[in-house]
């Protein structure tokens, strides 16, 4: 394994995501540093559109030049799968992840075709729209983790990829005033329209108390994916099972601290504390064990499905 890599790949997830990070030290350490690996890769892309670093500084800008720099990521996966040497350590890991855990290409394909929708300023009219967009930038995040610890089963897929929805709906409830400012709106134009709130003045104060709403609409939409997700747990490895079980607690607290808060969730960035994250730490743990005798149930077909291959 070559060090640079992990290193950088280290780097990656400690600047990008403490929460991760944290849950990501609980896998054995072939699965966690495959996972560190993908998400480098994963947070390489977004920098790369967003003009960041490691997920800090996005500004609105100038987004002409998406497009090339879109094509140049697409080009660079697709080399990766067909074995040429990668020079970029995010790429250089990513081919590495791939290789070893034998991640099908139409996943990171159709994950940077949710960066094209940022990158072509798509318009979500509807909630379908806005749950594409978050399949494509975070559920197929979680199919490929799904396959990093191991998991084959359909089943489990989607039940991975049910986790990744409820993190990105999260997301969005989170940041929409700070994604409003850099001209991103995911929230469905049909929701705004019926709140009242035109996509201009979603930042604008008056706006908030509405606001509020369809962000507790959102985290409420969540809500059943998160449910969902929990029944994967006990087709993962243990360890696997104690990460995610604590990721899940993490995330689902910041859309509950979202809605608790009302029109006061934007005035500071919603996170959770070291003790909260101690707390899901050791309730991942319970959640983790009991999933070993957990009886499941049915996926909800009124849950969004994600594309099969033909």
């Amino acid at each position: 394994m070559n060090d640079q890599v992990i290193d950088h790949s280290t780097q990656a997830i400690n600047v990008g995501s403490k929460s991760f990070a944290a849950a990501a030290k609980l896998f054995d350490e072939r699965t966690r540093q495959s996972a560190v690996m993908l998400y480098a890769w994963c947070r390489h892309c977004d920098d790369v559109i967003d003009g960041q670093t490691l997920g800090h500084g996005q500004v609105e800008g100038d987004r002409s030049t998406g497009e090339a720099r879109l094509a140049e990521l697409v080009d660079l996966t697709e080399r990766a799968y067909a074995g040429e040497p990668m020079s970029d350590p995010a790429f250089a890991a990513f081919q590495q992840v791939i290789q070893r855990h034998q991640i099908p290409q139409e996943y990171p394909l159709e994950h940077l075709a949710g960066f094209r929708m940022d990158v072509q300023d798509y318009r979500y009219q509807t909630l379908d729209d806005t749950l594409l967009y978050c399949y494509r930038v975070a559920g197929v995040v979680g199919l490929m983790m799904a396959k990093v610890m191991g998991a084959e089963a359909e089943a489990t897929l989607d039940r991975a990829c049910d986790l990744g929805l409820a993190f990105q709906l999260t997301n969005i409830a989170r940041d929409i005033v700070e994604d409003a400012e850099i001209g991103r709106v995911y929230l469905p134009a049909d929701w705004l329209r019926e709140a009242g709130i035109s996509a201009d003045a979603i930042g604008l104060p008056y706006s908030r108390p509405a606001l509020a709403l369809l962000a507790a609409r959102l985290v409420d939409l969540a809500e059943p994916y998160y449910r969902s997700a929990s029944q994967g747990l006990r087709d993962l490895p243990l360890r696997s099972a104690w990460s995610i079980a604590t990721a899940h607690g993490v995330y689902r607290q910041i859309g509950v601290e979202v809605k608790s808060r009302g029109a006061a969730a934007w005035d500071t960035r919603v996170s959770t504390t070291g003790a909260q994250k101690l707390q899901f730490l050791l309730g991942g743990g319970v959640l983790a064990l009991a999933s070993r005798t957990m009886q499941l149930t049915p996926r909800p077909d009124s849950l969004w499905t994600r594309p099969r291959r033909a």
